[in-house]
């Protein structure tokens, strides 16, 4: 195609550029050579006067005139695949589907469960792979690659405008003691909330958490004797010790045994945390992942 002397395809090129930030990757999925692809790249910087991609050790990363065309050329792409073909119609009745989910430890327990049963009787053809991952920046990598369709997680720390984002899930914190402690007939105030060991949730292994952050900002500090990679394990570790935990509040209302421990309101004001469903671009117009992702978000609204 051509367009007052400019070849549209180099937009074909450049979104495909933009999606794997890998030249050979880039031309696997435009369906050319890998010269081709360069060739293309070299042709974009000449015609937009911009390196539009930079050379490094994590890949071609975007200039931020690449990252100002992105979405634009994105949207105009798809209208015009809207127009040239008609629109993927996905019955989940009569296809054998394949979809895999990256999940963070919350949304497995949290949502998983009511996700599978909803999807036995509304796709029973379709099979869901799960693949677990810890940290929240690790899902972009995964999207990217291709190694997951959806994912469910807390936000990653630096927003990608080929990973887009809803959001699915709120939950604020709640404060736990073995229900046989002293102080579990007694109110949970900062003084006694700091004198107690503390049990930190850190999937990540470190050993300084959002709670250290909101007491240091108060010149406050509390004593951790106990880190753990997991926050749905907690309740099966209070009864018998002194520990005091400070978790997301459905580790605590989706545990069966609620009778051993007692829940408190935490003595600092905590902000509630946010889990999205991620996806990326070039599945945003798939109607199986449309399907997919309106499945998740009905199962999220009811939780």
């Amino acid at each position: 195609m051509n367009f007052d002397g400019f070849d549209l395809n180099l937009l074909v090129a450049f979104n495909a550029l933009m999606l794997e930030r890998n030249v050979t990757k880039a031309a696997a999925l435009a369906g050319v050579s890998q010269p081709a692809m360069s060739a293309a790249l070299a042709r974009l910087r000449r015609v937009f006067d911009d390196p539009l991609f930079i050379r490094s050790a994590e890949g071609l990363l975007p200039t931020v005139k690449a990252q100002e065309m992105a979405i634009p050329v994105a949207d105009a792409l798809g209208q015009v695949r809207h127009l040239m073909k008609p629109p993927e119609v996905f019955d989940p009745n009569d296809k054998q589907r394949s979809f895999t989910l990256g999940l963070t430890e919350y949304p497995l327990h949290v949502l998983l469960p009511a996700l599978t049963q909803k999807l036995a009787t509304l796709a029973p053809n379709c099979t869901i792979h799960v693949r677990y991952f810890i940290d929240r920046d690790e899902v972009v990598a995964l999207l990217d690659a291709g190694k997951i369709d959806i994912a469910v997680g807390v936000p990653p720390t630096k927003a990608e405008n080929r990973i887009l984002s809803q959001p699915l899930l709120r939950d604020g914190f709640v404060t736990l003691v073995a229900s046989d402690h002293p102080i579990a007939r007694e109110d949970m105030n900062m003084q006694a909330f700091l004198a107690m060991p503390h049990l930190l949730v850190s999937p990540e292994g470190n050993r300084y958490g959002l709670v250290d952050q909101k007491l240091r900002e108060q010149g406050l500090a509390r004593n951790i004797s106990l880190t753990l990679p997991t926050m749905f394990t907690v309740p099966d570790l209070l009864p018998g010790t002194n520990y005091v935990a400070t978790v997301l509040s459905r580790v605590a209302t989706t545990y069966t045994r609620q009778d051993r421990f007692v829940i408190f309101e935490p003595p600092l004001e905590l902000p509630s945390i946010p889990f999205d469903l991620l996806w990326h671009r070039r599945t945003q117009d798939s109607a199986a992942h449309q399907w997919l992702r309106q499945i998740i978000k009905q199962v999220g609204d009811t939780l």
